[in-house]
């Protein structure tokens, strides 16, 4: 974004922005559950995960109008974010602060639009606590603040099963969380590398680049262990159950190999980035997912 466009904004752009509608798009491993399940396209289920997806792009939005306030010093300072909404002063902190309380408290009123919403109610709940410790407090804690914003797509993934009741593998649970850790510290890896301490992060001088890159190689081999023993599993909460779906959903450990490799030269390059940006923008990661998703269609719906 350049100066040019912040100035341009007026208050309701300017409050769409700080929702940070961009960001909508991790919302989509609610989907992930249901889809893998094979229950995706049932009727229900497929409301129900509509459902889940308004409920966490409306309580994520307000807990962005939070961090984005209480950062705003910091975030005046750095090379791109002093363009974000509040940041550049288009926002004023009473418009954020009352339009993050309705956003949460929407959010949690449309997740009451499931059948029995107990389990999505407190995955919301554990979203909301945990995020907000990050934003006040955790975000300067070495290592707690990688499981802090990893435990963020954890959440979503978890939702997507919570909202319709369904059963979660232990394997796919390890996938989700190893995977989000892994994106998480390739992050920071380039963070550190690129733009250095003191313009973006301050827990960045807790960390050297020896220690995320020996922390993104753990999870690597983390996720890619998981995911292989997910997509082999053949017993009857599996995936690959179906014996008829065995080899398409075992063949989809190749684009997640593929992807966690390139992932991982990126992050040690200095070129990570953050989930949303590899899945709008990175061409080769937009090809990978169209791989894995066709293989899990073809072993899954088949």
């Amino acid at each position: 974004m350049v100066a040019s466009e912040a100035i341009q904004r007026g208050p309701a752009r300017a409050l769409f922005s700080a929702m940070r509608p961009r960001q909508w798009v991790k919302n989509g491993l609610i989907v992930v559950a249901p889809a893998a399940a094979g229950t995706l396209l049932h009727g229900a289920i497929a409301r129900h995960t509509i459902i889940a997806f308004l409920a966490f792009c409306l309580v994520a939005s307000g807990i962005y109008l939070l961090n984005d306030l209480r950062d705003k010093e910091a975030d005046q300072a750095h090379p791109t974010k002093r363009y974000r909404a509040i940041a550049a002063g288009q926002l004023s902190a009473t418009t954020a602060v009352v339009a993050a309380i309705l956003l949460l408290v929407v959010g949690f009123l449309v997740s009451l639009g499931v059948p029995r919403p107990g389990d999505l109610l407190l995955v919301l709940a554990l979203y909301v606590v945990i995020t907000l410790a990050y934003v006040y407090w955790l975000k300067s804690v070495a290592i707690i603040e990688l499981g802090a914003v990893a435990s963020g797509f954890f959440l979503r993934a978890y939702a997507g099963a919570s909202a319709s009741h369904l059963y979660v593998s232990s394997w796919f649970l390890l996938v989700i969380s190893f995977g989000a850790l892994f994106l998480v510290v390739g992050k920071r890896a380039s963070e550190l590398k690129n733009v250095g301490v003191g313009l973006t992060r301050d827990v960045l001088a807790e960390y050297t680049s020896e220690f995320l890159g020996s922390a993104l190689t753990l999870c690597a081999t983390a996720v890619v262990t998981a995911y292989c023993l997910w997509a082999f599993d053949t017993t009857t909460t599996g995936l690959s159950a179906n014996l008829d779906a065995t080899f398409p959903v075992r063949l989809s450990v190749v684009p997640v190999v593929f992807a966690v490799l390139f992932i991982l030269r990126s992050a040690q390059e200095g070129h990570g980035a953050a989930p949303e940006e590899l899945l709008l923008r990175n061409r080769t990661v937009q090809l990978l997912l169209l791989a894995w998703v066709v293989l899990l269609i073809f072993g899954v719906y088949e």
